[in-house]
């Protein structure tokens, strides 16, 4: 008995062990790129994992030096977040609209659509970038945030499963009642629906501001003109690790990293409860 329990207490201090070293594995970049956003030496230094002085000065060049061309943080900050909040509104709605639909109306085609949405969810969405490209330019809304918007927004419905999955917990009663009464859809949609669902609304919200805030590789294609004014942060912290600013920015890089990730933290710790509501609501059906 004791030579079992020796085993198991083994085998668990392996487990921990692995996790652990997982752990530091997965925060020791992070870590890292904190400490270099203090750092006082301006370069790259692969040397040392802990700069040999600190100071403030990389946030205050970041965010008030107007005479430096190469980092232009505040206005690509203001351009990412503009992008950022159309494309979250409007996704956000499109999610919660389709989501609706597949859960309470029945209509020809429903499982034949829900399904083409499941499997094009499967593909990433970059496969489809360069057909987006010449279609978007023909229209004039390349090198353009609207176009930008329209790219994050137009196939956001596909991402209806987790909120359908939370519509489908909600009783269908209320919304019997609530016809019998001489509701419409959309007053059944928008007034006992919506209230209820707050957690899903919240999971959707996030989602949809995430995408943008962190994309690169849309924004990178649809922004080519080379004007650093238009960019997003995304690109303007990327050409900054350019080898003719990699010596003189590299801290600013690692400082702008920080700040873009301060309000997400903050967004996500706030709500962070009905996020994860959310995501576990709407994995009670499919």
């Amino acid at each position: 008995m004791n030579k079992v329990k020796v085993l198991r207490g083994v085998s668990l201090s392996l487990r921990h062990l692995f996790l652990l070293a997982l752990a530091l594995f997965w925060v020791a970049p992070i870590v890292w790129l904190i400490l270099n956003a203090f750092s006082d030496f301006p370069g790259l230094n692969i040397r040392k994992f802990v700069p040999d002085g600190f100071t403030m000065v990389n946030f205050q060049l970041l965010l008030f030096d107007t005479s430096d061309t190469v980092a232009r943080f505040p206005m690509w900050f203001m351009n990412t977040l503009k992008i950022a909040i159309f494309s979250c509104a409007i996704s956000s709605l499109f999610v919660l609209m389709v989501s609706y639909a597949m859960s309470r109306m029945r209509f020809n085609g429903r499982r034949s659509l829900m399904s083409i949405g499941v499997i094009l969810g499967l593909f990433p969405g970059f496969l489809s970038m360069i057909a987006v490209y010449f279609i978007l330019r023909s229209f004039g809304l390349t090198n353009n945030h609207w176009g930008l918007v329209l790219i994050y927004a137009g196939s956001s419905g596909l991402g209806y499963l987790i909120a359908k999955g939370f519509f489908d917990t909600i009783s269908e009663t209320l919304s019997e009642s609530a016809r019998l009464d001489g509701a419409t859809e959309f007053q059944v949609f928008w007034q006992i629906i919506i209230p209820l669902s707050r957690p899903i609304i919240v999971y959707t919200v996030i989602s949809a501001f995430l995408a943008p805030w962190m994309d690169f590789m849309f924004a990178s294609i649809m922004l080519n003109s080379g004007i650093a004014t238009d960019w997003t942060v995304a690109i303007g912290l990327y050409r900054m690790l350019d080898r003719s600013f990699i010596n003189t920015h590299f801290a600013r890089f690692c400082a702008g990293g920080v700040l873009i990730s301060i309000p997400i933290s903050v967004l996500f710790v706030i709500m962070q409860k009905f996020y994860v509501e959310g995501i576990t609501g709407g994995a009670v059906k499919g």
